[in-house]
């Protein structure tokens, strides 16, 4: 008996279109107590459905920055908003990927200065220090409901 694989075409992400449009349901987070376990783990199924969109769109070489500003721009709306539900997009337009994490909630995200023995703090920090690294761009929407991160796609991935 002879096996076929079957390959699956994969799209191309020169053009402008939605690599993920996405949302999860989360507790509202309220006076200090953590994220429910649960939400917490959405944090990580979100991440691993970007990973997955980021392989489909030939864009795997951008895999483990995005990962990283996915997870900290997801976990900081989920333990500073106080929202219901976290959207995330990625689109793919004029050479760059956009990643849009939406909240809902008005509140500026900047990062903070944060002392060595810190325990947390740090993550709009690397989200700000890839993104410069890349050569991006990132920030809020006027309401601060919304934090953006634009980074430019490797023209190695383009064409």
């Amino acid at each position: 008996m002879t096996t076929t694989a079957v390959r699956i075409p994969r799209a191309v992400p020169s053009r402008d279109r939605d690599v993920m449009d996405e949302h999860m349901r989360v507790t509202p987070r309220r006076g200090g107590v953590p994220p429910r376990p649960e939400d917490a783990y959405r944090v990580g199924v979100m991440r691993r459905i970007a990973a997955a969109r980021l392989r489909y769109f030939r864009l795997e070489a951008m895999t483990d920055d995005v990962m990283l500003i996915v997870s900290e721009l997801l976990t900081n709306a989920l333990l500073h908003s106080g929202t219901t539900e976290i959207g995330l997009n990625l689109t793919v337009g004029d050479g760059t990927l956009r990643i849009t994490v939406t909240d809902g909630m008005p509140g500026s995200a900047t990062p903070k200065q944060v002392t060595d023995n810190a325990e947390s703090g740090r993550g709009l920090v690397l989200v700000e220090a890839l993104v410069e690294k890349s050569g991006g761009d990132w920030g809020t929407s006027d309401s601060g409901a919304e934090t953006w991160c634009s980074l430019p796609v490797p023209a190695e991935i383009r064409s």
